[in-house]
């Protein structure tokens, strides 16, 4: 029988965390991530999920929440308590959404920094300093399509495509280099 062992999005056992001067860059792999779609003429159960409007993202307990489109949501919560996320979500709204997994599609990287916005200023076109707190949004980061939370003016979190994760840590560490 074959042995099999997860690995990381970045082809490791244990998540990587790296420190370029003050900024530190960790891998998350204790989040779940699903997809959340309103099927057309249905509405979601309140309550089960944060429904954060535009451009947002909003804790909550046990989901976090950010908009993708109207009327979808990429939602997050502890793995290791939500392993099987999309299925509960998918039992939860029945055939009023369409439920996707997307954990292992995503690698999430989580910075943090006392001014992350010398990073973001070589990587993007989003003002990372003038955003408020809990903005979310799709962008090109180097040359990757990602999304990009803002968690404070110190943290942010950034959800790259997993088959992209090498490049867009280098990325990450190439522009923290230059602005610290």
């Amino acid at each position: 029988m074959a042995s099999l062992m997860a690995m990381t999005a970045l082809g490791a056992r244990e998540a990587a965390v790296v420190t370029v001067g003050p900024l530190s860059i960790a891998e998350r792999v204790d989040v779940a991530v699903a997809s959340v779609a309103v099927r057309r003429g249905r509405v979601l159960a309140a309550g089960v999920i944060p429904q954060p409007g535009p451009s947002r993202w909003e804790a909550g307990k046990p989901f976090s929440a950010f908009w993708v489109t109207p009327d979808m949501w990429f939602v997050e919560a502890d793995f290791a308590a939500h392993e099987l996320l999309a299925d509960g979500l998918k039992a939860s709204f029945g055939d009023a959404a369409s439920v996707t997994e997307q954990t292992d599609a995503w690698v999430i990287f989580d910075l943090s920094a006392p001014d992350l916005a010398p990073v973001f200023e070589r990587l993007c076109n989003v003002d990372f300093q003038a955003l408020p707190e809990g903005y979310a949004t799709r962008t090109v980061l180097d040359h990757l399509g990602v999304y990009l939370i803002k968690h404070g003016s110190g943290a942010a979190r950034v959800y790259g495509p997993r088959s992209s994760a090498q490049s867009l840590l280098h990325a990450l560490k190439i522009a923290a280099r230059s602005a610290f």
